[in-house]
């Protein structure tokens, strides 16, 4: 199992190119089920988890082909017809959003069973919203040993959707299904996440009818079929937080390029506040720090526009250095403090009491062999390493491998003495 050292102690300075985001071309790559014509996405990253949600489409009838083009990345998809509507846990499970083909199977062939995604280390997450959008548009659901059975042999049917709370998910899932039933639907309590706003102009672009997404209501007017498109993934707004926070913990300047600050303005305040050096670009922004040590702020995770829970485990590692004492309160999910005692491993004083972290800033971590316990933490303690004293060691980055492109690479162009240990123990470059 590969692991990735870090030799603690270099500044950053360059430019790093931030990649398609993650959490949107994997539900833009399912829209692909809804048209039996070609999907062209450009700006694709190139991550375990596009390729876990590509072999799941390879099995339901679509042709999966990526290529470099003149847009850079790119993967074609396209499904001339569904030639199988079952979804199996041994693929399913590898990655919860690929729970998220079920609209879109039983939108145009009218049935599927999709295994549930099982448990995740984050917490529950559970699909009962996805379902009960499902549901509310026509769908008969069956559960049956570990699967849901979907049927709507004539078609779904437009409808009203109240969510009980905000779901990134499951507002995703119920505008992939609304899109190809008859009538209008309206989602109520929706999520007001930038990647719902590039879902909502990639299905527009293959001809569908949704509006309002970016706001809590989102109405989609139901359309017979959907034609093929070429569609541009956003950037990665976690990608560039993180960056940006490993720009802060290491000092230096590096340049953020392919990015867009206003999706992550909640943090860049934040690194702001805590003494650092932020300008915004053309294409992107600039964090500086000139050696002076952060001083230590507070956060509190919360749905977009706020601090997203994605980037609170990289922000702690950031303020196991500063200056004084920080909290951190997470309100999205219950267990996403396991990387705090992996961070304490490094030399960090933090102490946990249910949904809120202490954190006092100490003068110098110290390298040690850490393991990732999920995507967002792995990244946590590689900026940890960046200044800890010696060597710091990660195992499991199986985790980082899902969410981060060539990592190494962008943070070694920088400067970091950061190297891939493959699992037969070669280092790689």
């Amino acid at each position: 199992m590969d692991r990735i050292a870090i030799i603690g102690g270099a500044q950053l300075n360059g430019t790093i190119p931030v990649s398609g985001a993650k959490n949107s071309a994997i539900k833009l790559m399912a829209a692909s089920l809804l048209t039996d014509e070609p999907l062209r996405l450009t700006n694709m990253p190139r991550l375990a988890d596009t390729r876990f949600l590509g072999k799941l489409l390879t099995r339901l009838g679509v042709q999966v082909t990526e290529s470099d083009g003149p847009d850079g990345q790119q993967t074609l998809l396209h499904a001339p017809e569904i030639t199988s509507g079952f979804a199996p846990y041994d693929l399913v499970r590898q990655m919860r959003a690929s729970f998220n083909v079920l609209g879109p199977l039983v939108a145009r062939s009218g049935q599927a069973k999709v295994s549930l995604p099982g448990g995740c280390t984050i917490g529950a997450r559970p699909v009962d919203l996805h379902l009960q959008a499902i549901e509310a548009l026509g769908a008969k659901i069956d559960l049956h040993e570990g699967y849901v059975y979907a049927q709507a042999p004539r078609g779904l049917k437009g409808a009203e959707i109240t969510f009980p709370f905000v779901s990134v998910g499951a507002t995703e899932h119920a505008m992939l299904a609304a899109v190809l039933a008859d009538g209008v639907s309206v989602i109520h309590n929706a999520a007001c996440e930038p990647e719902l706003v590039d879902l909502q102009e990639c299905l527009n672009a293959m001809g569908a009818k949704v509006e309002g997404a970016g706001t809590p209501t989102v109405t989609i007017t139901g359309v017979p079929r959907l034609h093929g498109a070429t569609h541009a993934v956003i950037p990665d707004r976690i990608e560039m937080g993180t960056y940006a926070v490993a720009a802060a913990m290491a000092g230096g300047e590096v340049r953020l390029s392919n990015a867009r600050p206003g999706l992550i303005d909640a943090l860049l305040d934040k690194l702001k506040e805590a003494g650092a050096g932020v300008e915004e670009t053309a294409d992107g922004c600039i964090i500086r720090r000139d050696g002076q040590r952060l001083n230590a702020v507070d956060i509190e995770t919360a749905p977009f526009p706020g601090f997203a829970t994605d980037l609170q485990a990289q922000f702690m590692a950031l303020m196991t250095t500063a200056k004084g004492e920080s909290r951190i309160r997470e309100t999205i999910f219950e267990n996403r403090f396991m990387h705090a005692p992996e961070l304490m491993r490094l030399g960090a004083d933090i102490s946990v009491s249910g949904g809120e972290a202490r954190v006092r800033g100490v003068d110098q971590l110290e390298g040690a062999e850490v393991m990732a316990t999920d995507l967002r933490a792995s990244v946590s303690l590689v900026i940890a390493g960046l200044v800890a004293r010696g060597e710091t060691t990660v195992s499991r980055i199986y985790h980082l491998d899902r969410g981060f492109e060539r990592l190494e690479e962008k943070l070694g162009a920088c400067g970091a003495q950061v190297r891939r240990i493959k699992g037969d123990g070669e280092a790689e470059l």
